[in-house]
């Protein structure tokens, strides 16, 4: 018990990782990976594709296990305590998708029915899904007659509507076009610090995490290479963007 014991005292701490390494067969995604998210903060891996960064979310949503070193979720390690991990969170994948012969309504329904206790609670999450997503009459249509955008839309709103401790989005504007991304960018920044939800995110588009988050990690070949927030990052290598950072820390500038 001990190590819950100590977890639950750190309760401005949402994510916590700490050396973490994940080998497929041969490969090593991820290196000696850490870093620690505040609660109710904002906080992106960035980096090139190939970097970790979805194998990161993947272990702290507990869907893969770490070849070794830890993560723990508001004290909770994501290997021993699972299924509590699981209660806390809501992850959206890069490629997540929704059943296309319902409506957008009836599939905010049939996934509120899995956290709700009932028919009001159900129709609770779900005014506040249709209010998030900002679709308004569309959502009476059937998905399939979506486009991507919208859909990606409704994904947002389906993962933030139960107000959870942490919202693990992987790639949340990928594909989007700039109105569709300016919308789920503006929601996720305003809803989550509205409800203290803490975020983690993960995004090769450096400069629209500059803009969401409050602090960043640079991913490079599954280790952190460099930590900070936008604007102390940029101070730090005197640059422009997140961009200029970025390469200017790997070396291909």
């Amino acid at each position: 018990m001990l190590p819950k014991q100590l977890g639950a005292i750190s309760v401005s701490i949402a994510v916590e990782a700490k050396n973490l390494v994940k080998d497929f067969g041969s490969v090593r995604a991820l290196d000696g990976l850490s870093f620690k998210i505040e609660k109710g903060e904002i906080f992106g891996l960035i980096g090139l594709n190939g970097a970790g960064k979805t194998t990161a979310l993947r272990i702290a949503s507990t869907l893969l296990l770490p070849t070794s070193g830890t993560v723990t979720v508001f004290g909770h390690d994501v290997v021993d305590d699972a299924s509590e991990i699981r209660h806390l969170i809501s992850y959206l994948p890069e490629e997540a998708g929704a059943y296309k012969n319902l409506s957008g309504l009836e599939y905010l329904k049939f996934m509120a029915s899995f956290r709700a206790k009932d028919k009001a609670a159900v129709k609770d999450l779900v005014d506040v899904a249709s209010e998030i997503s900002g679709l308004g009459e569309r959502l009476k249509d059937k998905v399939k007659g979506y486009s991507k955008g919208m859909k990606r839309r409704l994904l947002v709103a389906r993962a933030l509507m139960t107000k959870p401790k942490l919202a693990i989005l992987d790639e949340p504007n990928s594909g989007l076009d700039v109105l569709h991304s300016v919308h789920v960018r503006t929601i996720i920044k305003r809803y989550t610090k509205e409800h203290n939800v803490s975020v983690l995110l993960s995004s090769h588009n450096m400069l629209e995490v500059e803009y969401l988050c409050d602090r960043v990690a640079l991913l490079d070949k599954g280790r952190t290479v460099v930590e900070g927030s936008p604007a102390e990052l940029k101070t730090r290598y005197k640059a422009v963007n997140l961009e200029e950072v970025f390469g200017e820390v790997v070396g291909f500038a």
